[in-house]
């Protein structure tokens, strides 16, 4: 059966169901804790632009560090280079973990109890330059090619459903159990990630430069992302929308000042999009999503731009949980999208690189777009910020269509079939 036809087909080999669940216990453990952290730290100083500054700390790192970790990536052994990172992670975990004791947070003032934990969530986003290029390039090591679209749409699928799960978790354990003992789980699930991960076998290195200079390296990954236009445009669209769609980040207000529906409430909202994209991911298995592809992203975020000023104007909860699940659902769109074009047109060779420019236009601006949400709250309120967001999107969308006719006409169905001619 063709790949484009059995919807299980990545599923077929035993390491790929493997990296799996190393995704999902990785995914749902970093979701936790950036929720934990958030609800945390606006416990303690009641502040939007605090919950900003968690995103600033995590994306500067992130950022910085990008296309040096994507030269490290195509340079080494991906699956111990994963180890390290989920052993890092471990590490930093564990820290938040003591941060967060009675006795320490008692004891210490709370400039000095904040300095600490934007410190780790600083070199946690040192971890993440590492971890997002690596997972990116262990795929194509562990299924052929005529699986990779497949594997793509699987492996989001994962990230979304661990992404659905966590914040509802978080939610629902800060109720049971407290921030402080919630966060002993993230150390136990990126322990469980670390054991799973040793099931994999060690992948061989494809890059034919090893030893290639890092400025040289470099260079070569950003002209390639340049002069591929569908790359360099699903990005940038990606990237602007999440930057100024970011009202995810000032959910800890929503729960606690303007809905007043608790903590079961906010892990509520935190996890409506991810639902929302799970749903779209894993009925694209059977539908897939490239032809057309161009048309179809400019119109999942204008949709996603709509369902965020919903989600501003809101003050009812079901109201504002059904505009974020939605807001998810066509984001779940886009991310496929963009997912099948990274596996499609990236060679072997420079699949760290291209994954660490995809972080710095998509992934890192999840953070920055936190930090815009929360000074923007902070200068002019919460509402206006989260409809300026909304609004900026649905301008970047219009924008993108009127200057880029030629990404307006992407359709992958070509590559789409060349991969499931390759052997």
């Amino acid at each position: 059966m063709a790949a484009a036809q059995d919807p299980y087909a990545a599923l077929r080999f035993r390491e790929f169901n493997v990296f799996l669940g190393v995704r999902f216990a990785m995914v749902l453990a970093w979701s936790m804790q950036f929720i934990l952290i958030e609800w945390f730290v606006y416990t303690l100083t009641k502040d939007p632009l605090s919950l900003g500054l968690i995103g600033l700390m995590e994306v500067i790192p992130s950022v910085g560090m990008a296309l040096f970790a994507g030269h490290i990536v195509d340079q080494r052994e991906k699956r111990n280079l994963l180890l390290a990172c989920i052993l890092a992670f471990s590490v930093l975990s564990l820290g938040l973990f003591i941060l967060s004791l009675p006795t320490v947070t008692e004891s210490l003032d709370q400039g000095n109890l904040l300095a600490g934990i934007y410190t780790l969530v600083f070199f946690g986003g040192l971890v993440r330059a590492f971890i997002g290029p690596t997972i990116f390039s262990l795929i194509a090591l562990i299924v052929p090619k005529r699986i990779y679209p497949n594997a793509a749409t699987w492996s989001s699928s994962t990230w979304q459903l661990a992404s659905v799960l966590g914040p509802a978790l978080a939610g629902f354990s800060i109720s049971w159990i407290g921030v402080h003992w919630s966060l002993s789980l993230i150390f136990a699930f990126s322990a469980l990630a670390f054991l799973m991960l040793l099931r994999i076998g060690r992948k061989p290195i494809l890059n034919p430069k090893i030893g290639e200079p890092v400025l040289q390296s470099l260079k070569d990954g950003l002209q390639f992302v340049w002069r591929t236009k569908s790359i360099l445009g699903a990005l940038t669209l990606d990237m602007v929308a999440v930057l100024f769609g970011g009202a995810v980040a000032l959910l800890p207000i929503y729960a606690q000042d303007i809905l007043h529906v608790g903590s079961e409430g906010f892990g509520i909202l935190r996890a409506a999009p991810a639902v929302g994209a799970s749903i779209t991911m894993l009925g694209s298995t059977r539908f897939p999503l490239h032809r057309n592809a161009g048309r179809k992203l400019l119109w999942a975020v204008f949709a996603f731009g709509i369902c965020i000023l919903v989600f501003g104007i809101s003050t009812s909860f079901w109201l504002s949980v059904t505009a974020l699940f939605l807001s998810g659902a066509v984001d779940g769109v886009s991310m496929i999208i963009r997912q099948t074009i990274l596996q499609l047109k990236t060679p072997d060779h420079m699949r760290g690189r291209v994954a660490s420019v995809n972080s710095i236009f998509v992934g890192s601006s999840n953070e920055l777009g936190a930090f815009e949400s929360g000074l923007a709250a902070r200068l002019i309120g919460t509402v206006p910020a989260v409809v300026f967001g909304g609004v900026m999107t649905l301008l970047t969308v219009g924008a993108t269509a009127v200057v880029s006719p030629r990404f307006r006409r992407l359709d992958l169905s070509d590559e789409v079939e060349v991969s499931e001619a390759a052997p």
